[in-house]
């Protein structure tokens, strides 16, 4: 049970990175369409800079639950890997706990503004678009990372030899 719970995570935490990648392909087109209309056709698009800025905010959260599924945040691991393996297992629970608790403080910082933005009808400056549209998928993002973060402390493998075998071998 824990096991389909935890890949349905990482299927939603690689859905967001899709969502992440056509943000960004949006914006890069949006952007050079940008620049040749103010340069070749001296029309500058007044929409461009502001909607892509805003595209920045959800695009910035996107990757966090892909990150954490294929363990690819950076790690300084020179002192850790000398210490014994329980006190491995201890840093390593350490920091997934850490993770949760950072998750959480701001997965519900971001449902909280998902919440405010929408009942008040907050908009952007120039386009008018709701910042509920922003703050929907950031908040998605961090509420699928401290789930994920939570199902990787809950199925956590102590390290063993076996593994210390592996890597030096590597």
């Amino acid at each position: 049970m824990r096991q389909a719970y935890t890949q349905t995570l990482e299927r939603i935490a690689l859905i967001l990175l899709y969502c992440g990648g056509l943000i960004v392909l949006i914006q890069a087109t949006w952007i050079s369409y940008g620049v040749f209309m103010r340069y070749v056709l001296n029309d500058p698009d007044g929409m461009v800079t502001e909607a892509t800025a805003l595209m920045l905010v959800p695009v910035a959260f996107f990757g966090l639950a892909y990150a954490l599924s294929k363990d690819a945040y950076p790690k300084v691991t020179l002192i850790r890997d000398l210490m014994s393996l329980k006190v491995q297992g201890i840093l390593d629970r350490t920091n997934l706990i850490t993770m949760i608790m950072i998750g959480v403080f701001f997965s519900v910082a971001a449902c909280k503004a998902t919440y405010k933005s929408y009942y008040s009808g907050a908009a952007s400056e120039i386009l008018l678009w709701p910042r509920f549209y922003f703050w929907l998928p950031v908040a998605i993002s961090l509420i699928i990372f401290t789930l994920l973060a939570m199902m990787r402390f809950i199925n956590y493998q102590p390290p063993s030899g076996q593994d210390l075998a592996d890597r030096e071998d590597a």
